[in-house]
């Protein structure tokens, strides 16, 4: 059990069913009435953010989320498994839960499966990538002085803006948060 008066910035617990993570928490004494704690809280099943005022001693049961790192096997349908490194359990996660970062994923990657009582419910993808570019159009001769960028496929299929000097077939490192490029490999 954990009290409001005992809220951190990253504490998870368990409200009428449902598993709230605490993003900000501001503790407030006014100068007439009981103090409180006014929170904002992400549900970290569906992702909602909901702000909410607690009474400080109010409790609640910690809700404990398993982070387990797995690699990436293969895909099959609107399914994507993922493999225990060490028990080789395969574990399906539904297209819908996915990250838009793992458009940067390619096979045999490692990611950290986030699951609630054996529930699956998200993914958390590696922050940087490196991954080779497959298509990109020539950088013309002369346009290479200004910080001009191009499109370019990777080889996870995704599309990433590249300065005019990177070519097809060099190796790339990608943000995942935002997919920008920070630089060759």
């Amino acid at each position: 059990m954990i009290s409001a008066g005992d809220f951190r910035n990253g504490v998870t617990f368990e409200e009428d069913g449902q598993v709230l993570q605490v993003v900000e928490f501001q503790h407030v004494k006014p100068g007439k009435g009981a103090a409180f704690v006014r929170t904002k809280t992400k549900n970290v099943i569906t992702g909602s953010i909901t702000e909410k005022s607690y009474n400080p001693s109010a409790k609640f049961p910690t809700a404990f989320i398993e982070r387990k790192d797995m690699d990436f096997s293969y895909s099959d349908g609107d399914l994507y498994y993922f493999m225990d490194p060490e028990t080789f359990d395969m574990v399906p996660i539904n297209e819908s839960d996915l990250p838009d970062a793992f458009k940067f994923v390619k096979e045999n990657m490692t990611c950290q499966v986030l699951s609630y009582k054996g529930k699956v419910f998200g993914l958390n993808c590696p922050n940087f990538v490196e991954l080779e570019v497959t298509h990109t159009e020539p950088g013309l001769a002369g346009n290479t002085a200004t910080n001009t960028l191009k499109p370019a496929t990777v080889e996870t299929g995704a599309e990433v803006r590249v300065p005019l000097f990177i070519n097809e077939g060099e190796v790339i490192q990608i943000d995942t948060r935002t997919g920008e490029y920070m630089g060759r490999a």
